[in-house]
C-alpha cells in the first residue's frame, strides 16, 4: 500500500489569502506554503483514490507523478474519492474533477445528502461525464488495487451550509490497511482508539495547537488535548494534518510531528 500526502492545511490553506497573522506572514516570507488537506492512496500503485477533494486538487494532482494521466489520451489512474465530511475544503475539489468520465465517490448518507441538496455537487458534475458512482459508506468495503476500507464515526458536526439538515454520521475517519486517516474530530472517541489498534501510520487532526487559539473553536480537538491519547498508542507513527493558518506549528520550533506535503508514507 502507498500513501501520498497531497495537502496538509485546513480550509483557506497557508497562508490564507486575507490573513496577516504571524504564521501567514512567516509562510509568505519563507515560501513555505501549504495547500488544503488531501491524501492519495493505492494498493497496487496503479489504482489511486483521493481522501477528500480540496479546492487545490488540480495543482495537487499536477504535482504528483503517480497521478499523471496516460498512456491513453484521457486515461487516468484516479478511480475515486473518499470523503470524511461535507466541509467545503474537502468537497469543492469535486467540481474540478468533473472532466472525469467516471469516478466513484464514497461518503456517509448524510454527506451525500448534502451534496445532492444545499450544495448540489452531484447535479452539477454528473452531466459532464457518463455518470459518477455515489456510494453511501457504512461497513467495511473493498476498492480496486486490493484496498480494504473501514469507515468509523468521528462526530456529527455539520457544515454551515447544511446546518438545517437532519441525520447523523457527518464526520468519519478511514482505516485503510494499516493506515488511519482522521483529519477532523471534536473529541477523541472509542471508535478512533479501535481504528488505531495495530495501525502503522495515522494522519490526525492538527487544526489547532491549543483550544484557545481562536474564539469559538468547534469541531476540532486541539493537539494539546489529543497528546495524552496519542501516547496510548506507542506503536503508531502519528502525523498532524489539517493545520489551520493560525497554528503556531506552521512557524516551526515545536516537537510535534507535522505531515509534509508530497510525503510518501
Amino acid at each position: 500500500m502507498r500513501v501520498r500526502v497531497l495537502g496538509t492545511a485546513a480550509g483557506g490553506g497557508s497562508p490564507q489569502w486575507n490573513c496577516a497573522c504571524q504564521q501567514c506572514g512567516h509562510a509568505r516570507s519563507s515560501g513555505t506554503h501549504r495547500s488544503q488537506d488531501s491524501v492519495a492512496v493505492s494498493g497496487n500503485g496503479s489504482d489511486w483514490y483521493l481522501l477528500n477533494a480540496s479546492p487545490d486538487i488540480r495543482t495537487q494532482i499536477l504535482s504528483t507523478l503517480e497521478l499523471t494521466p496516460g498512456p491513453a489520451t484521457r486515461e487516468t489512474p484516479l478511480r475515486g474519492v473518499l470523503l470524511t465530511d461535507a466541509e467545503l475544503d474537502h468537497v469543492l475539489g469535486l467540481f474540478q474533477l468533473r472532466e472525469a468520465a467516471t469516478l466513484d465517490v464514497y461518503a456517509t448518507a448524510a454527506v451525500l445528502g448534502a451534496l445532492d441538496g444545499p450544495l448540489p455537487v452531484r447535479r452539477v458534475v454528473d452531466p459532464y461525464g457518463r455518470g459518477w458512482g455515489w456510494h453511501a459508506v457504512t461497513d467495511e468495503f473493498e476498492l480496486k488495487g486490493g484496498l480494504t476500507v473501514r469507515p468509523f464515526p468521528l462526530g456529527d458536526k455539520k457544515p454551515r451550509y447544511a446546518s438545517d439538515r437532519d441525520g447523523d454520521g457527518w464526520v468519519v475517519g478511514y482505516r485503510i490497511g494499516d493506515f488511519v486517516y482522521a483529519p477532523c474530530f471534536a473529541q477523541w472517541t472509542d471508535s478512533l482508539d479501535e481504528a488505531l489498534d495495530g495501525a502503522r501510520v495515522a494522519l490526525i487532526d492538527g487544526t489547532f495547537l491549543a483550544a484557545d487559539e481562536m474564539p469559538d473553536v468547534k469541531g476540532h480537538l486541539s493537539i494539546h488535548d489529543s497528546a495524552s491519547h496519542v501516547a496510548c498508542h506507542p506503536g503508531v507513527r502519528f502525523l498532524y494534518t489539517h493545520l489551520n493558518n493560525t497554528n503556531p506549528l506552521l512557524s516551526g520550533g515545536f516537537a510535534y510531528p507535522v505531515a509534509t506535503e508530497m510525503e510518501v508514507l
